[in-house]
């Protein structure tokens, strides 16, 4: 814990039961809590953002694989993509942090023809909202990423704007200048109570005292949902494991090389330093706050990324990690305002599209709570109301 997190835990031990007080508290210091401490920081708000973490970007944050594209199914999962993009192109001289935005193209492997119906879809309302994304043959495929064997491919789509990004760098770019403009974000700090007193939040309990507030922001990732049953709200987000492998240095390989997604195998590969990084999402997995590395679905992975990617059979596996992707049943995240009680925000549920939509979800979620609704983007279909009777609208299809 650094200084400053000393003295804030510090100011609110020994000033409690004469508690400091915050125009919003965020529980949760992942790239959600920072981008909109951010926001609203810079609209003059008194923040706290309180991270139970040792530091900030431990949870599903620091463990992403850094993977940013428009190819989306629903209109708002696109609109949030282009939003953030251009917020990500700025973010160097807006905020003082380079990101190392890598457009090396996101390419999506399809072996089912029901698949491609459903992409072609995709990559029509994409071009529509003016996304150049496109349908690509096998031929076209190869000529993209001749190292991939096609065996089972029919086709597959393309977005030559689509890459990677330091997501590091995108969480420290707004926790530093959070702080800058006045935003407390201490770690180390665990939310253990949310009060509510005639139907109005009015403070959040921690470990280290109490803090009055008349807005608290559930921005915890995959903890969300245990976030949430503090204030009485079940929200529908679960813990779901995704595994991680990084090789050493391949000889040869190009700096030009996509970002691949075999879709029907939720696997996917992209260029990591002088390797390659690859996941592959085990859709069996029951939901947990487990992250220790499975051998068995390990040795699974390996052996399809080797059979899609057979330059793999001869690297050496550099590093591996598991991290939590935060899931909702219809795979798009929870925005907005709770019923449960006035000034309750919740800003969860990315289902492992979190880091590329981070930046364009602090601002609206800044928006719905200084300005009574979010405005830039139209996030009705992304509402807790939508679960209302057990059923929700369109989901995401483009899930991996």
């Amino acid at each position: 814990m650094g200084e400053t997190d000393r003295e804030a835990v510090a100011f609110i031990v020994m000033n409690h039961p004469t508690k400091p007080s915050a125009d919003v508290a965020i529980i949760g210091g992942g790239i959600m809590g920072a981008s909109t401490a951010y926001r609203l920081a810079a609209r003059g708000a008194n923040v706290v953002v309180l991270e139970a973490g040792e530091m900030f970007g431990v949870g599903s944050t620091g463990l992403n694989a850094g993977g940013v594209r428009h190819q989306f199914a629903t209109t708002v999962n696109i609109e949030l993509s282009k939003l953030s993009f251009a917020m990500m192109e700025r973010f160097a001289d807006e905020m003082g942090q380079e990101l190392g935005i890598k457009r090396c193209g996101y390419l999506f492997l399809l072996d089912d023809e029901n698949d491609l119906r459903q992409f072609r879809r995709n990559v029509a309302l994409q071009n529509a909202l003016g996304v150049p994304s496109r349908v690509v043959t096998p031929e076209e495929i190869t000529a993209l990423a001749p190292e991939v064997e096609l065996t089972g491919i029919i086709a597959g789509t393309w977005c030559p704007l689509d890459g990677l990004v330091d997501p590091h760098g995108l969480l420290q770019g707004y926790v530093s200048n959070a702080r800058r403009l006045g935003a407390t974000l201490l770690t180390d700090t665990r939310a253990t109570a949310i009060e509510a007193e005639g139907g109005r939040i009015v403070r959040v309990l921690t470990n280290a005292g109490a803090i009055d507030t008349p807005a608290v922001l559930i921005a915890a990732g995959p903890w969300s949902a245990q976030v949430g049953a503090m204030a009485g709200v079940d929200l529908p987000i679960e813990p779901i494991r995704r595994q991680i492998a990084v090789t050493n240095a391949i000889p040869g390989l190009r700096p030009d090389f996509p970002f691949v997604i075999d879709f029907s195998r939720a696997l996917y590969f992209h260029r990591e330093g002088r390797g390659i990084l690859t996941g592959m999402s085990n859709r069996d997995e029951p939901p947990g706050f487990d992250t220790r590395v499975v051998e068995e679905w390990r040795l699974h992975h390996l052996a399809n990324a080797m059979e899609r990617l057979p330059l793999l059979a001869d690297a050496e596996i550099a590093a591996e990690w598991a991290g939590l992707y935060e899931v909702t049943p219809d795979g798009q995240p929870i925005l907005g305002r709770l019923p449960h009680a006035e000034g309750l925000f919740v800003c969860a549920g990315f289902s492992g599209h979190g880091l590329m939509h981070g930046p364009a979800a602090g601002l609206l979620m800044a928006e719905e709570i200084l300005d009574g609704r979010a405005h830039t983007i139209d996030i009705e279909p992304l509402r807790f109301s939508r679960f209302a009777g057990g059923t929700a609208g369109v989901g995401e299809y483009n899930v991996v």
